[in-house]
């Protein structure tokens, strides 16, 4: 075996690594996400993948359990909050904190980073008492103020908003480092700064910390962590067998003071340290019938039968793992295939246009504008549930500004399109038309009793703008339908011809907009 054969093989990738590989791939299976910069919004995000995995990556086929338990916090809905912990209940009751070894995204990118070749930190005191920050975190940021804030009709996930590295690596820089999104880059501020300084000190730390942002910071291992007594799956020690050498505490990289507690994340490693084989995975015995799980247990049971029945549990276990294999591989090729190569947006059918006319129906600048009805709520003399339609809108420029209630850039701008709906009287109409997501008495409570953001102390619904209700109609929104890249807010401008003028991702400024305004006015 020359050298080059053998550093391969000394470095192939570990059973574990393909898993977590398998992971990766399959909770990021929309892979053209990447490709377009757009967020997939389907109906499989109401599901939430066990580990960490930001919501708004390009990729990401499911939603994170910390984001949607954050928000099912603020909600005021009665079952939202019940559904999330029922979820994260069972990936704990089933898993535990093997979910951080093998099926987390964030920690298979940790573990990478701490494959690099640079001295390491070794656990020690220290880092035992920081193990104990998470649950700090998690009581702060993704309980206190979430709920803090959900009185105000202001939802505020802190850990998403302030912390969380892989919401700033996986959904903002997975989404600003694609040049479809290069309007965004105008609303990056403080906060986004700060984020990315984190960011850049995870990424750091955790090439020279094992699992730094796992074992200091992640509420989510914290939350596992309590499960890993009762879970189903995981490693287990038999202290019939054991013989307290503490090879296995001493080998391990991170804070356990014993195999299977909360800071022990499943992953098998210290097995191999283990002379008398009292570590051993959960549930290794279910391929066994009774009769042979007696005679492991038995005391009575000779060396040679405890043997055949170990032989005969290992000869079965391997024949599960390829099963498994099989259909891991099946079901992660099958989710490549649905969410990469069929189309499965429906096609928009737009009304035939004007025989008179050679304008086609479009998203884009100098095309018929795409149209849609929408429910308006009930705000400056206008009633609530009153249908709008943007054809019966032709006839004065219509300015749509798409917005959703806890999106700061939103809000911030809001009072720039009443001003201008003041300015131009009838001549124009303004309608902020509010994300599909929240809807109903929760966005009419917050047009009654959001914030005060205007110099005269009105509410919104006092304001000049009428406010509407976007929705889905076979899985697309008026947003996606008008090229939404899915972050708020966006702005379109239609002249008095139903054609678009102006088309904005991102914040505009006031003269931005009047701007627009003025130029639809004098080409209609």
């Amino acid at each position: 075996m020359n050298k080059l054969t053998k550093w391969l093989y000394d470095h192939r990738p570990t059973k574990r690594r393909y898993v977590q590989l398998y992971a990766a791939l399959l909770f990021n299976a929309n892979l053209k996400g990447f490709g377009n910069g757009k967020i997939y919004q389907g109906d499989l995000k109401a599901m939430c993948a066990p580990g960490i995995n930001c919501y708004s990556c390009p990729g990401a086929s499911a939603a994170c359990p910390l984001g949607a338990l954050q928000n099912a916090l603020a909600s005021s809905g009665k079952t939202l909050p019940f559904y999330i912990f029922g979820i994260i209940m069972l990936y704990g009751l089933m898993f535990g904190r093997w979910i951080c070894s093998f099926l987390c995204p964030f920690g298979f990118i940790q573990d990478l980073l701490y494959k690099i070749k640079t001295p390491k930190l070794k656990k020690n005191r220290v880092t035992r008492v920081l193990s104990y920050l998470k649950y700090i975190i998690l009581a702060v940021f993704v309980i206190a103020i979430p709920l803090l804030f959900a009185g105000r009709n202001f939802p505020l996930p802190g850990f998403c908003k302030y912390i969380c590295p892989a919401g700033t690596l996986e959904g903002a820089v997975g989404l600003l480092s694609n040049s479809a999104n290069e309007s965004q880059l105008g609303m990056l501020g403080p906060l986004f700064t700060w984020k990315f300084v984190l960011l850049v000190g995870f990424v750091v730390a955790s090439v020279f910390i094992y699992r730094f942002f796992c074992r200091f910071f992640c509420p989510m291992g914290a939350i596992y962590g309590l499960f890993n007594k009762f879970c189903l799956f995981g490693i287990k020690l038999e202290e019939s067998k054991c013989t307290h050498c503490g090879l296995c505490v001493s080998k391990c990289k991170l804070d356990v003071r014993k195999v299977g507690d909360r800071e022990c994340i499943s992953c098998g490693e210290c097995m191999e340290y283990c002379a008398t084989k009292a570590i051993q995975w959960k549930g290794s015995r279910f391929v066994l019938a009774p009769s042979d799980v007696a005679v492991l247990d038995s005391d009575e049971s000779t060396a040679e039968q405890k043997e055949a029945v170990e032989a005969k549990r290992q000869k079965r276990m391997r024949i599960v793992k390829a099963v498994g294999g099989v259909l891991a591989t099946a079901l992660l090729a099958a989710a490549l295939i649905y969410y990469n190569f069929i189309d499965k947006v429906p096609t928009v059918e737009p009304p035939a246009p004007p025989t008179d006319s050679e304008v086609a129906y479009g998203n884009t600048v100098g095309s018929l504008c795409y149209e849609q009805d929408l429910t308006a709520y009930a705000s400056n003399g206008t009633a609530a549930g009153e249908v709008l339609n943007i054809k019966d809108l032709r006839g004065k420029v219509t300015v749509l500004n798409f917005w959703y209630t806890s999106c700061g850039p939103c809000l911030a701008e809001l009072p720039h399109f009443n001003e201008a709906a003041f300015h131009y009287g009838d001549d124009v109409q303004i309608i902020a038309v509010h994300s599909y997501i929240y809807e109903g008495e929760i966005v009419q409570d917050f047009i009654n009793n959001g914030a005060d953001l205007s110099a005269a102390q009105t509410k919104y619904a006092d304001y000049a703008i009428k406010f509407c209700q976007d929705r889905q109609i076979n899985g697309l929104s008026y947003y996606d339908i008008l090229g939404g890249m899915g972050s708020y807010p966006m702005t379109v401008v239609i002249n008095a011809e139903g054609v678009i003028t102006f088309t904005q991702q991102g914040s505009v400024t006031a003269d931005e907009l009047n701007e627009a305004i003025e130029n639809a006015l004098r080409f209609q």
